[in-house]
C-alpha cells in the first residue's frame, strides 16, 4: 500500500528535476541567442540560429519538445524567446510549458558624454 505513494514520490522528483533543467536549458539558449543578435553586426536571424544551435548542441531537443525560437532585433535592443513542452514521465498527459526570454541593449558606438 505504500508503495505507489513512493512510487509516485519518485516520479514527481524527477518530473521536477526535468522541469527545472528544460528552464535551464531554454535559457541558456536564449542567452546564447542574444549574444549574437545583439552584437554590432548582429541581427534577430543570427539570434535565431544562434539559439537553436545551442539547443541541438546541448540535447536541448530532447528535454524540451516542440522547442521554438523567436528572435527580435530592434534599433535599440534585442529579445530572443525560447520555448517548448516538458519531456513528461507518463504516457499521454503532456509535458508543462516552458518559455525563457532573454533581452538586451544592441552594441553600438557612442561619443563620450553620449547616453
Amino acid at each position: 500500500m505504500l508503495f505507489p505513494v513512493v512510487l509516485f514520490l519518485v516520479f514527481a522528483v524527477i518530473q521536477g528535476a526535468l522541469y527545472y533543467h528544460a528552464r535551464n536549458v531554454a535559457l541558456a539558449a536564449a542567452s546564447d541567442g542574444l549574444t549574437a543578435a545583439r552584437a554590432r553586426t548582429g541581427s534577430g536571424e543570427e539570434g535565431r540560429r544562434a539559439a537553436a544551435s545551442f539547443l541541438e548542441r546541448a540535447g536541448g531537443r530532447d528535454v524540451l519538445l516542440d522547442a521554438q525560437v523567436a528572435a527580435v532585433r530592434g534599433g535599440a535592443t534585442a529579445t530572443v524567446t525560447v520555448s517548448g513542452q516538458v519531456t513528461s514521465l507518463l504516457p499521454g498527459l503532456p509535458g508543462w510549458s516552458v518559455s525563457q526570454t532573454a533581452s538586451g541593449p544592441v552594441e553600438r558606438f557612442t561619443r563620450v558624454g553620449e547616453p
